[in-house]
């Protein structure tokens, strides 16, 4: 079990009092959730004639899928041109010339801080003025989420460079290579396979964002499931919704697996000594996944 400073290793009694608060609470969420169950079904919500539906071809061809193939495309284009944004200023972050290391500084905390959704309505409002007529739909949520997901992933990509030892950069200087050369062959190597995990957490977190589409009418998943369908079949509004979460469920855990496999594919084929940097909100000082000091799992 690793330590840290921020919690102690709680003793018999506290073992105890822990595993009494933790039982408490799933009784008390139980409860919970059995009495949602019972206000549903009261409401007729888990009658067979809503959920038929789902169980068509045309709702799943008019609907669903092309509200996925919309949320697809925006997290596909997102995540290229994030990814793609988070390394150029993650780098530029690092350079030695003040005239770019600051201004990318101030680019990157300047979206970092403005929120996603404000950003999207900011896009989207501006760009007919600025490019004339059209749908920027697709467009907005795109940038806003280039902009957005690329300035976390560039604090990402900073801390994957600097997490590498200083001895490696020093003894390639000793051996004639230069900065570029020192980053491109020594330093980005490693920090790719350290960055990974925290780098595939910001893309989760990229692909649940595309939701927010729906607020500026794209045409993507939770528009067409929870907006359009309902419209068209009425009373199926919670179901849709339903179906919609367990769609998004299972695209996390793919994208998260496909991560996990990657991350240890990739720790074997390359060596370095750097730690995985921890996801963007993780408790610093605990390895993700595994149970804290006090029983709580990071």
């Amino acid at each position: 079990m690793s330590t840290s400073v921020l919690f102690d290793a709680p003793g018999p009694r506290g073992r105890v009092r822990n595993h009494l608060i933790t039982g408490i609470s799933a009784l008390a969420l139980l409860a919970v959730l059995g009495w949602m169950v019972l206000k549903f079904n009261e409401k007729g919500q888990f009658d067979g004639k809503l959920w038929e539906p789902f169980t068509t071809e045309t709702v799943w061809v008019d609907f669903i899928l092309p509200g996925l193939v919309g949320t697809l495309t925006a997290a596909a284009l997102g995540a290229v041109f994030a990814l793609l944004f988070g390394a150029v200023f993650g780098i530029a972050r690092l350079s030695d010339h003040r005239w770019i290391r600051i201004p990318a500084a101030w680019i990157v905390e300047l979206f970092r801080a403005i929120p996603l959704l404000l950003l999207i309505f900011f896009i989207w409002f501006l760009s007919p003025d600025l490019f004339g007529g059209g749908d920027y739909a697709l467009f907005a949520i795109v940038l806003g989420l280039t902009l957005y997901n690329g300035s976390v992933l560039a604090e990402v990509v900073r801390a994957g460079i600097n997490s590498i030892p200083k001895g490696q950069s020093e003894a390639a200087y000793a051996v004639g290579l230069r900065k570029g050369g020192v980053m491109r062959l020594i330093l980005l190597p490693q920090g790719l396979t350290v960055m990974m995990p925290a780098v595939v957490s910001q893309l989760v977190v990229l692909l649940k964002d595309t939701a927010l589409g729906y607020f500026i009418v794209y045409v993507d998943l939770l528009n067409m499931g929870f907006k359009t369908l309902p419209s068209v079949y009425p009373g199926t509004k919670l179901v849709s919704a339903v179906v919609i979460g367990v769609i998004y469920i299972v695209m996390a855990m793919a994208l998260s697996a496909f991560a996990t496999w990657l991350e240890k594919r990739s720790r074997r084929s390359r060596k370095t000594t750097a730690r995985p940097i921890e996801p963007p909100g993780a408790v610093a000082g605990l390895p993700s996944g595994r149970p804290a000091p006090d029983g709580a799992v990071v």
